[in-house]
C-alpha cells in the first residue's frame, strides 16, 4: 500500500495539473457517488492526508480517495488519444479534467464526496499526519499521548496504526526503527518519550527526503530484504511480522543491529 511520502507526490502533481482551474470533466464511477458537486467547479487544491487523498473546490466541495493496495492516478493532456483510452479503461473510477489536463483515478479502493468542512468527519479518527508542517510542533505531542496509550503493543505494529500517525506502512515502519537500531518487538511503553520521538521523527525525515528528491532518494536498508546482507554489518536480513491475523504485516530487520533488549 502506498505510504505518506507517495500520496504527497501524487497530491503534488495532481494540483499542479488542476488547482486554480475550472473542471470541464467531472465522471465518477462509484455507486452512490454522484458527480454533481464537482462540475463546474475550479480546483482550489489537492492535498494528502497520511494515506488519504482530498481534491478541494472552491465551491466548497471535497472528492475523497483512498488508493489501498492497487489504486493510482494518471494524467495525460486533455483531447489526446492516451487521455481517451484512460476514459475507457474498465478500471478508472474517477476523472477529473480541464481544457489542458485529464487525470483519471485507477482501482481506487476509496472514494467519496463531501463538504470540506466536514472533511473532519472522515480524517478525526486517524493521528496527525506525520508529513503535516506543523507535526514537529503540534503533531508529535499528540502523536506521543496517543502511543502510550498502547503502551504493551509492540512499537512496530503502534508505526503502522493510523490512528496514532497517518502516514506510516510498511516501509517506514521497518526504516525507521532500522536508523534507531530498534528491535521492532520492543514494547512501546518500555521506551522513553525522547527515544519515541526520534522514531516518528526519523520515519518523517525518510519521507521528506523522497517527497523532495523523488522516488530514487529512497534507499532501502531492510525492508524487503529478507535474506541479503546488511547495509551496516552483513547479517541476512530476517523477516517478522506485525500485528494478528487477518491484520498481519511483514517487518523486516537486522537481527544484528536491532537484536532484542535484554530482559531486566
Amino acid at each position: 500500500m502506498p505510504e505518506g511520502d507517495v500520496l504527497a507526490r501524487v497530491a503534488d502533481r495532481l494540483g499542479r495539473a488542476l488547482t486554480g482551474r475550472a473542471l470541464t470533466l467531472a465522471e465518477l464511477r462509484w455507486p452512490g457517488v454522484e458527480p454533481a458537486m464537482l462540475r463546474g467547479s475550479t480546483v482550489a487544491e489537492v492535498a494528502s492526508y497520511g494515506k488519504h487523498l482530498l481534491h478541494r473546490t472552491d465551491e466548497g466541495g471535497t472528492l475523497h480517495t483512498h488508493l489501498r493496495m492497487d489504486g493510482s492516478w494518471r494524467i495525460e493532456r486533455s483531447g489526446t488519444r492516451q487521455a481517451e483510452n484512460l476514459a475507457r479503461r474498465p478500471a478508472t473510477r474517477a476523472i477529473l479534467g480541464n481544457e489542458q489536463w485529464t487525470t483519471a483515478g485507477l482501482d481506487l479502493g476509496m472514494l467519496d464526496i463531501i463538504r470540506t468542512r466536514d472533511e473532519r468527519l472522515i480524517l478525526a479518527r486517524l493521528g496527525p499526519d506525520l508529513l503535516a508542517a506543523d507535526f514537529a510542533d503540534i503533531g508529535l505531542t499528540q502523536v506521543l499521548q496517543r502511543a502510550t496509550e498502547r503502551s504493551s503493543s509492540p512499537i512496530c505494529e503502534v508505526l503502522l496504526d493510523q490512528r496514532v500517525a497517518a502516514g506510516i506502512g510498511t516501509i517506514y515502519a521497518a526504516e525507521s526503527l532500522f536508523e534507531r537500531r530498534m528491535w521492532p518487538w520492543t514494547a512501546t511503553g518500555e521506551l522513553a518519550s525522547g527515544e519515541l520521538a526520534a522514531i516518528y521523527l526519523t520515519a518523517r525525515k525518510l519521507m521528506q527526503r523522497v517527497v523532495t528528491g523523488g522516488f530514487n532518494a529512497r534507499v532501502n536498508h531492510v525492508h524487503a530484504r529478507k535474506g541479503l546482507p546488511c547495509h551496516r554489518c552483513g547479517t541476512p536480513i530476517a523477516r517478522g511480522t506485525a500485528n494478528p491475523a487477518p491484520y498481519e504485516r511483514p517487518i523486516f530487520y537486522c537481527p544484528r543491529c536491532q537484536s532484542a533488549r535484554p530482559i531486566e
